[in-house]
């Protein structure tokens, strides 16, 4: 095994905490215990003693991830330290060197990047901007093959925050099935949409060769949690779990705790609503501000998702771009050289509304002297 670097990864960690300004994030600011919480839940936190967590994570936790899919109960469910884990544990689960898997992009690049160091044939199958970030269903189909084990989804996705649409999911369904391949679809931004109508999971196709991966970080706002889910079917959740026990185990235990309660029936929709407001405040906000540069910007808003996508008119190569404006503003970008595609910039408008709008003027000289 000989793991390529993961580009966005290794720039973020390295860069976002010593910035003045982070806008590479792709989640909504998160909030604390003391604001997301009553006293009576943050006293039953207090009072917790730190034990073990379960392995597949309690049937509280799991009780209540399965209620947001129709038809899930518990044992179709296994919690994870983050979607990204999930991720991981599904293709160690799965996946042998020299099997094929066909990948989207643009695209979050973790199992891009873990599957080819463990050996896999990666082929990639593209959102076109001119379709406003939805996929040519025909290339895909003809790029899957017998020998097709597993095709991987985005959806919403990162970067362009679009959202295939359910007749888009159902089909995809469809070309899986017809060559008996794995679907494993990256849903962490489901819940985040601005039109506040939650997009169809690809767990609704009923198709038994479905892997659904999300978490807390992004939709959620509770990245440090590091709480993820897989949702399958049961045969694969019994196999992942014996994948988990060499992994990390078990998640941790307050996080168990906590995200029982935040994604219980009852709680759920408060936490994507605070969400929801979120982004589509600073999203008006952002829109503003690219239309002070007379067309040099050009995106498609965002159907979900902390994330902007825009493509830039200046001869400038993306990183160098994303490297100026750290260097000389101190604000983090994300280049479009990370996801393969130069000239565009990814900017995160998750932050709150005042550290976005700071970030904004900190940067726009630099924009306008180009």
């Amino acid at each position: 095994m000989k793991f390529e670097t993961f580009q966005l990864e290794r720039q973020q960690s390295t860069w976002e905490n010593k910035v003045d300004y982070n806008l590479s994030e792709s989640g909504v600011h998160p909030g604390s215990l003391k604001t997301l919480f009553d006293s009576e839940f943050i006293e039953k936190i207090v009072n917790t003693e730190l034990t073990y967590g379960f392995t597949e994570g309690s049937h509280e936790l799991r009780q209540s991830i399965a209620s947001i899919y129709s038809g899930a109960d518990p044992d179709n469910i296994q919690a994870f330290n983050g979607s990204a884990e999930a991720n991981m544990v599904a293709i160690m689960s799965l996946l042998e060197p020299g099997d094929e898997m066909v990948y989207m992009v643009p695209n979050y690049l973790q199992i891009y990047g873990f599957a080819r160091g463990l050996g896999v044939e990666v082929k990639t199958f593209s959102l076109h901007e001119s379709l406003k970030w939805q996929p040519d269903l025909d290339e895909l189909e003809k790029l899957v093959s017998e020998k097709t084990k597993m095709i991987c989804i985005c959806n919403p996705n990162n970067p362009t925050g679009s959202v295939m649409p359910k007749e888009t999911v159902y089909a995809i369904g469809e070309i899986a099935n017809n060559v008996n391949a794995w679907i494993l679809c990256d849903e962490v931004y489901r819940g985040a949409e601005l039109s506040r109508k939650e997009c169809t999971s690809f767990w609704d196709i009923d198709y038994d060769k479905t892997i659904v991966n999300c978490g807390l970080s992004k939709a959620y706002g509770l990245p440090g949690l590091r709480l993820g889910w897989s949702v399958s079917n049961k045969q694969y959740i019994q196999d992942c779990w014996a994948t988990h026990d060499y992994t990390t185990i078990a998640i941790g235990r307050l996080s168990d705790m906590i995200g029982a309660y935040v994604l219980n029936a009852d709680n759920r929709m408060k936490t994507l609503n605070r969400t929801r407001d979120a982004l589509s405040n600073n999203l008006t906000l952002f829109q503003n501000w690219v239309n002070t540069f007379d067309g040099k910007f050009k995106f498609i808003p965002p159907d979900a998702g902390a994330m902007a996508f825009a493509k830039y008119d200046w001869n400038i190569n993306s990183s160098e771009l994303v490297e100026k404006i750290r260097d000389e503003a101190s604000v983090m970008l994300v280049a479009g050289d990370w996801y393969g595609m130069d000239h565009y910039l990814r900017f995160g408008y998750g932050a709150t509304a005042s550290v976005l709008e700071a970030a904004l003027d900190r940067i726009t000289p630099i924009f306008k002297s180009l």
